[in-house]
């Protein structure tokens, strides 16, 4: 069946609009340029993926054109985001009071605010190194620059319906290096599995430091990792389940490619990388912890570290679903922080989860907003990205149908 591109919705998942935009023929130039507002990023992924022919790259216009489109759609993510943000922090408020929650904010030390953002550039600099040693492994050779520049465009991602647009990640691969997008999002898959370990093993330590019968709450989320990685790890296995998936109408267009990712899988969670991954990811993670520690030091309360690691790791993986962890993480922080420390005001409880949430996920996406910029020029004609992408390909890549075209 055909499926024409349709105007960005943040209803359909990620895989869904990936997997049903698979069997879309090539739209027409007309249809290309009178969808400024109304084309979807998905189609463009889609040819990246499967390998099918895009639409002509036409000229340099077009292709900025294009590229403007995504730095639009950013922006509408953004003023979303922010919108969901000022009624999160309003809620807030009105459950702690605002008066409350203004002395709070006000008695901050903004001294602590330095060393807390620094903790968050660590870990961004260390998941960048993972996100790159994952590419290492896969047999991609992405320039550093460009891959820093990648991957902080990713940073403002995290707030995309879904958070579909970390695809981006890949997609910018493919566009410098010829290699088929089916190859490297498992290196994406791989960054954000070992983040969740590296967080359930944090929240575990923690917890056994003041409620060792709590541990029980990780068992399922645990077991959940566990039965996920022995069905990657095992060939067999993993294609025994993708064997019956196929006969799905939605799943056989692409089952060869789906094969293709999980081979490629299995590469990214084999001892040695999934071992030194996750080792990254729990000190990168460990770094943001300690920054919502300096948070309580900067209010004045004085919350022990083992109670502020656990706090962060829970909702960090609480809100993983969710654009940004928006509404979920902050709750979390601030319901678990009355909680679990005795006497805490609800006031300075809402005020470590706004400050701790500016100085990771917000400052995140203003770093990634910038990066975006970039990335945008990139992809949009700014570089001359057909002869940086010229070079012979990756081994096994596919053709590189569309490389000067963004999603």
């Amino acid at each position: 069946m055909s499926m024409r591109p349709s105007a960005p919705s943040p209803s359909p998942s990620a895989a869904s609009q990936l997997l049903a935009s698979t069997r879309t023929g090539p739209p027409s130039l007309s249809a290309t340029s009178n969808s400024a507002t109304t084309s979807s990023i998905a189609p463009r992924i889609t040819a990246a993926f499967t390998g099918r022919p895009s639409p002509p790259p036409g000229c340099a216009v077009m292709r900025r054109a294009m590229s403007a489109r995504l730095v639009r759609r950013f922006r509408r993510w953004v003023i979303a985001a922010i919108a969901i943000g000022a009624l999160l922090f309003l809620a807030g408020s009105i459950w702690a009071g605002f008066d409350e929650v203004h002395a709070a904010l006000a008695g901050f030390s903004w001294g602590w605010m330095l060393p807390v953002l620094l903790l968050t550039l660590v870990n961004y600099g260390l998941r960048f190194g993972k996100w790159h040693y994952l590419l290492g492994r896969l047999g991609v050779s992405m320039p550093l620059r460009d891959d820093l520049w990648n991957f902080a465009a990713g940073l403002a991602m995290v707030i995309s319906p879904g958070k579909a647009g970390e695809l981006l990640k890949p997609y910018v691969v493919r566009a410098r290096t010829g290699t088929p997008m089916a190859r490297t999002i498992p290196a994406l898959v791989t960054e954000r599995l070992t983040d969740g370990i590296a967080m359930l093993i944090l929240a575990g330590l923690s917890v056994t430091t003041y409620a060792a019968d709590k541990v029980h709450y990780l068992t399922i989320p645990g077991a959940l990792v566990i039965g996920g990685l022995a069905v990657l790890s095992s060939e067999r296995l993993s294609l025994a389940i993708l064997g019956g998936l196929e006969k799905l109408p939605v799943i056989g267009g692409v089952a060869h490619k789906i094969e293709e990712m999980i081979r490629a899988m299995r590469t990214c969670v084999a001892p040695v990388p999934l071992i030194a991954t996750v080792v990254i990811s729990i000190v990168a993670w460990g770094a943001e912890c300690v920054g919502y520690w300096m948070v309580f030091r900067g209010l004045g309360v004085d919350a022990s570290l083992d109670v502020s690691v656990f706090l962060y790791a829970f909702a960090t993986v609480a809100g993983g679903a969710m654009p940004g962890g928006l509404g979920v993480a902050e709750g979390a922080l601030a319901g678990g922080a009355v909680t679990l420390l005795p006497g805490l005001a609800d006031a300075d409880a809402v005020a470590a989860a706004l400050l701790i949430r500016v100085a990771t996920l917000w400052f995140g996406v203003l770093l990634g907003a910038v990066a975006l910029f970039r990335v945008s020029a990139m992809l949009g004609g700014d570089l001359d990205l057909d002869r940086s992408a010229d070079p012979e390909p990756s081994p096994g890549a596919a053709p590189d149908t569309d490389r000067s075209s963004p999603p």
